[in-house]
């Protein structure tokens, strides 16, 4: 299907749906069958236009029990197919994935608000993700230890955890999904999945993916969603003896609640939560590069990313010359609908985050901050057609001191503050005083500056970057970050451990008992 140059008409849209298996008014349950959840029935409304997408029914607890109940009837047959076999159903998942990505690049678009470009990426991320699931399907090492004891062998071996659970924002209503749930079932895990309230539709239309591939192998139910209120589904979820570990992407504050109640019972948690990311540019940087990925940072996802850019430091000897390049670059930002291809800032989630960006712009101006660019409501795009929803806004440049006690919070918009330093020891300083810890980089062409950035007296986030910016991580690498943004480890790396259990074995193959320490324990 061609794209219309800003917009999609309700026949279109329920085409498309139609290709992605999502009926006008679809159940918010995937498991066994799909059946009447019963919960309240929601309109899904699109942040590009403030038109109806589709209905969704969401699940409440009795829904939830169900999709758990199918999970677990399945997992004894998952956890003992072995992993490689498991590594190729993941494969199938991403062949899907491959086939439907123009489709499903375009419901994120039209219900998170994303433009195009970010939309189909984010689903390009879910296919990467599946192939590194397949590789990692052969690689669940352990390791072997050298016992003190003659006649002893030591190793350790990693076994599957059983069910995970699966929180989900509304800001990568997809990707982070296949983050958690495609590396735990090669680690032998099922995965229940709450998304976000506000972005229910693309999630069904994954579901509806992997049950195609499951269905034809006998193992669906492996994946389950429901799609439920956070006070229902998503407390369900947390209090779950069944589940031993919770995924959860969100607020910290989302966070620190996940936190206590799956600790209470003594489960794990796995969390990726608020990020307050910024970017050091030295006196020696090059423009070119550091504007382009300040932009990015900063606007990307219209500033609804966890690693968004939220704080630029300049040094002080080219604060003003710096400041002037981002105004000239910030003054030729696109603001449109976010399927015209040509447009750079696409709508907030919804107009309580417009509400929300003002109010905070608002208090920075009442703390000292200077307003530079933006901040305003977009009712017209770039070419002068009207932009309908409520939900445009002109990006902004703040000028700021660290001191503020708004920018030590995440506004989770595009809201940009710019701060000066006197020395690299200055700009660390004022990086690192925030609660969040996710995300940041540095600009310099001086190799000690960058190594003293990374260094443990430098940048205390989980993510630091030199000559790049904060945003646009790959999935080779463990993503997550420090503080605040809760530790959790998702993705590249050793991050599959997370999903699974760790167990230490020894066997004795000689004829004697001898104790370790040396311990004599005769009769």
């Amino acid at each position: 299907m061609g794209l219309l140059d800003s917009s999609m008409d309700q026949t279109q849209v329920r085409r498309l749906l139609a290709r992605l298996g999502i009926a006008p008014e679809q159940s918010g349950v995937c498991h066994e069958e799909w059946a009447d959840a019963g919960g309240d029935e929601v309109e899904i409304i699109s942040p590009a236009d403030g038109q109806m997408l589709a209905a969704v029914r969401l699940g409440v607890e009795e829904d939830y029990d169900d999709a758990v109940y199918f999970a677990q009837r399945v997992w004894p047959k998952w956890r003992d197919l072995p992993a490689p076999k498991r590594g190729e159903l993941i494969r199938e998942i991403g062949n899907e994935l491959r086939t439907a990505k123009d489709d499903l690049g375009m419901l994120v678009s039209l219900e998170a608000g994303k433009i195009l470009a970010e939309g189909r990426g984010e689903v390009q991320e879910m296919i990467d993700i599946a192939d590194f699931a397949v590789g990692l399907s052969r690689q669940l090492y352990g390791l072997t230890m050298h016992s003190e004891r003659p006649g002893h062998r030591m190793y350790e071996q990693w076994h599957p955890l059983g069910l995970v659970g699966c929180i989900t924002a509304f800001n990568f209503p997809v990707a982070v999904w296949s983050w958690n749930a495609l590396i735990a079932a090669v680690c032998g895990d099922c995965v229940v999945w709450k998304p976000s309230e506000k972005t229910p539709l693309t999630s069904v239309a994954v579901q509806l993916i992997v049950d195609r591939v499951l269905e034809r192998h006998g193992f669906r139910g492996v994946f389950t969603l429901v799609n439920g209120r956070g006070r229902v589904v998503g407390e369900r979820m947390l209090q779950d003896r069944r589940l031993p570990l919770i995924s959860a992407t969100g607020s910290c504050g989302m966070g620190r609640r996940a936190a206590e109640i799956v600790g209470a019972r003594l489960g794990k948690t796995l969390l990726e939560l608020g990020g307050n990311n910024g970017i050091v540019v030295m006196e020696d940087a090059d423009p070119r590069l550091a504007v382009r990925a300040i932009l990015f940072g900063a606007v990307g996802t219209a500033g609804q990313r966890c690693t968004t850019l939220r704080r630029v430091f300049l040094h002080r000897a080219i604060a003003a010359e710096f400041t002037e390049y981002l105004l000239k670059a910030w003054a030729q930002i696109r603001v449109g609908h976010p399927l015209d291809p040509k447009t750079l800032c696409g709508p907030l989630i919804d107009t309580h985050a417009v509400r929300k960006m003002e109010a905070g712009l608002a208090e920075a101006r009442t703390q000292g901050g200077e307003v530079l660019f933006g901040g305003e409501r977009v009712e017209r795009d770039y070419a002068g057609a009207p932009l309908l929803g409520g939900c445009y806004v002109r990006p902004a440049l703040v000028r700021a001191h660290h001191s503020m006690p708004v920018v030590r919070e995440e506004l989770f918009a595009p809201v940009l503050y710019l701060m000066e330093f006197e020395d690299l020891d200055d700009a660390i300083r004022q990086h690192n005083d925030v609660p969040q810890g996710l995300s940041s980089a540095i600009f310099t062409s001086d190799l000690r500056v960058s190594e003293r950035f990374l260094s443990y007296s430098g940048s205390d986030c989980g993510i630091a970057n030199v000559n790049i910016g904060t945003s646009g991580a790959e999935i080779g690498g463990a993503f997550g970050g420090e503080k605040e943004t809760g530790g959790g480890r998702e993705s590249g790396s050793d991050s599959w451990k997370a999903y699974m259990r760790r167990q230490t074995v020894t066997i004795n193959w000689s004829r004697e008992l001898p104790l370790a320490q040396g311990i004599a324990f005769d009769l």
